[in-house]
């Protein structure tokens, strides 16, 4: 086994004065003091970064976060892995430390998105969903329509997501918007792409995460310690294009993580899951055994996902109203569910939470997902 030891975050938002690495240097450091280690303890960095290539003309960030941190002689990976680049940096730390290569990993992802003349981020410039005009709002909505048709979801029930993480939001300090709004707000904003409106997408934000993961054994002085049950990573099957409802990789992974931690969906006690849009989370309820597949608008509308419910989702306020910092996401869930199984979470407290489930999916394609990572937690 491997346990977390250490978490570190920024607020995400607007950051145009900062650099990725100066980010990323706060979360860092505020990891390692949380785990009241050293910098000099780290045996190996996995940094996740998805986009300063691109912006930036950078590939090598995580070299340049160690070396402004003075740590030496260690190896670095830079990983990217679209938007599961943080939570793929983690499961190669975790799967390094399991392989003996050492006993203390640091992971970080960090990313700047508020970049001038930025523009929309498509699923690939050359493939032909792109080509179709399958943007990824686009694609997005697609599903959308197909969910409504086939099981008689609403635009409401989406909007109660939206509703929902905003809610939720209110109660983390470090979440990017944090006013409630209500199911005729979010309704009656502009339309993206139908049946989305504005705050049914997630927001682009800058920002950086990090963990500090460590060995059994090196972690058993730390009471605060959370154990990684398990941690997957798989990539898309793309087996059936004209199923829209389904995310082949989705329900695969979350089977492995579930059969590796050996437990089931009952014995999840809250979930951070990749809601790019309010269709995604509903989708993601049903790949994770929460409810039946069809019934995840009935699920949110029956309040089961919202802090106090059966199985709360997202009571950090998830990407939609966190903000989504590509390769930082993935590795600000698991912060927040550390957080919970630490019940050092304030007033978005889970009660009684000891076992929770982190999930996240990349780069959205016809027929399924690029990526898809699912780990899972306990105190």
């Amino acid at each position: 086994m491997v346990a977390i030891i250490g978490t570190g975050i920024i607020p995400f938002g607007r950051h145009l004065e900062r650099s990725i690495v100066s980010m990323a240097m706060e979360a860092t450091r505020a990891a390692l003091d949380d785990a009241e280690i050293s910098k000099d303890v780290i045996g190996a960095c996995y940094f996740a970064n998805a986009l300063g290539g691109m912006l930036f003309g950078d590939t090598t960030i995580g070299q340049n976060l160690t070396a402004a941190l003075g740590m030496k002689k260690i190896p670095v990976v830079n990983v990217e892995n679209a938007c599961t680049s943080g939570s793929t940096a983690y499961y190669l730390a975790r799967n390094a430390i399991l392989a003996g290569e050492c006993e203390v990993a640091l992971v970080v992802g960090s990313e700047k998105m508020c970049v001038p003349d930025f523009g929309l981020i498509n699923s690939g410039a050359t493939e032909l969903d792109t080509l179709l005009g399958m943007v990824t709002p686009a694609g997005f909505a697609l599903r959308a329509q197909r969910h409504m048709h086939d099981y008689g979801t609403t635009p409401e029930q989406m909007a109660m997501v939206a509703a929902k993480s905003r809610a939720h939001a209110v109660l983390n300090p470090i979440a990017q918007f944090r006013k409630i709004e209500t199911v005729e707000q979010i309704l009656a904003g502009p339309m993206i792409a139908d049946p989305f409106t504005r705050s049914q997408c997630c927001p682009i934000a800058d920002g950086a995460a990090a963990l500090i993961l460590a060995s059994d054994a090196f972690a058993e002085k730390y009471a605060r310690a959370i154990t990684i049950k398990s941690a997957v990573l798989t990539s898309g099957f793309y087996d059936n294009p004209t199923d829209l409802v389904h995310w082949q990789s989705d329900y695969y992974a979350v089977g492995l993580a579930y059969e590796k931690a050996g437990i089931g969906a009952d014995d999840i006690d809250v979930v951070e899951c990749h809601d790019a849009f309010t269709l995604s989370e509903i989708l993601h309820y049903e790949a994770l055994g929460l409810c039946e597949e069809g019934q995840g608008g009935d699920f949110v509308a029956g309040g089961q996902a919202s802090l106090g419910g059966f199985t709360p989702v997202n009571v950090s306020g998830g990407l939609l109203s966190r903000g989504h910092p590509i390769s930082a996401t993935g590795i600000a869930q698991i912060v927040e569910l550390v957080t919970q199984l630490r019940h050092e979470a304030g007033q978005r407290q889970v009660e009684g939470c000891q076992t929770a489930l982190a999930h996240c999916m990349g780069g959205d394609k016809m027929g399924d997902t690029k990526s898809c990572t699912v780990t899972v937690l306990s105190k």
